[in-house]
């Protein structure tokens, strides 16, 4: 078993390593063959360059030669579409099969290090496949979340910003662009894209929806809902922007006394995780024979699992409890 799953990582690791050759090197091609068109004499057409049959596209799609097996099961299960908002609200520059490239490698890596501390239960090594294949999705989710907050964190003073901006005669359109110029990421990324959806022709009630389908906060529908609500029927937009950007920093005064109030819960959650984990790591120095039951037996893998799925759900169950939604 162990000598299969070593080949079968030596062969993913040739595959994915040939496969970024074989990338890199079309990808340098196509960067010299723009290049060449670019810096070639107006009127003298570039010996070098082919002509090509199909028309050039202003905007190129996305990738989808990455992974075409794991983007069609994707598609199969009806994920890829929720990965590929997932990546993106995180603002990372990453691709779903990637993603799932290296899942897959968390997997194997989980597999064979519970094969190395001897653990007798196959199912505890899948189980510790998965554990560790779920680590890049977590990141994915932690930095989506922090990216969110530092997005609701910078909403208000935009809102005041555009407020004042069309109060001193500029339209609606020009205050976004203004907004990208003037804030940080990741508001002035998001202010930039729908501005530029929205001069290159798209209509502005779509480039609001999409500014509110990637960015999922109950503010950003406010925003939305308020714009397009003033553009049918007429109003004072300055003055409603001030009024939300003024209930938003109510909202962030009301959540920061929620979580100071809730913070000893939260404490006790950790802690009460924690002590578990502490224990069993010192009774692996003091009396490892003693400890040796949950990893050499089968039955004892069994009480193990049971434990730690016991201990993740109150955990879960504690966080549910402390956090309250504004």
């Amino acid at each position: 078993m162990l000598t299969f799953l070593f080949v079968l990582l030596l062969i993913w690791v040739l595959s994915v390593g040939i496969w970024w050759l074989t990338s890199k090197l079309s990808h340098n091609a196509e960067v010299k063959r723009m290049r060449d068109r670019i810096v070639s004499t107006p009127g003298r057409p570039d010996k070098k360059a082919k002509v090509s049959a199909g028309s050039p596209q202003l905007i190129s799609a996305e990738d989808k030669k990455t992974g075409r097996v794991v983007l069609r099961i994707l598609r199969r299960f009806e994920l890829s579409s929720r990965l590929e908002k997932l990546i993106e609200q995180s603002g990372l520059k990453w691709r779903p099969g990637r993603v799932v490239h290296t899942c897959l490698a968390f997997f194997i890596a989980g597999f064979l290090l519970a094969h190395f501390f001897q653990i007798a239960s196959a199912s505890l090594r899948l189980a510790a496949g998965a554990a560790l294949a779920g680590l890049p999705i977590l990141y994915i989710y932690r930095v989506r979340n922090k990216r969110l907050f530092r997005f609701e964190e910078q909403f208000p003073e935009s809102l005041e910003f555009v407020a004042r901006s069309m109060r001193a005669g500029h339209a609606f359109s020009v205050s976004l662009e203004m907004l990208y110029r003037e804030f940080q990421e990741p508001l002035s990324g998001e202010m930039k894209r729908t501005f530029e959806e929205h001069n290159l022709g798209m209509p502005l009630d779509q480039a609001l929806l999409k500014l509110a389908n990637r960015v999922p906060s109950l503010d950003v529908h406010f925003f939305v809902s308020a714009v397009l609500l003033q553009k049918r029927t007429g109003g004072n937009l300055a003055e409603i922007l001030d009024k939300l950007a003024s209930l938003i920093r109510e909202r962030f005064k009301l959540r920061g006394k929620i979580r100071a109030i809730s913070a000893h819960g939260r404490m006790t959650g950790m802690a009460l995780t924690m002590i578990p984990l502490g224990v069993a790591t010192l009774m692996f120095y003091v009396n490892p024979a003693y400890v040796g039951f949950f990893i050499d037996d089968e039955t004892g893998n069994i009480m193990a699992a049971a434990a730690v799925g016991l201990q993740v759900l109150g955990y879960l169950i504690i966080r549910k409890i402390v956090s309250i939604e504004v």
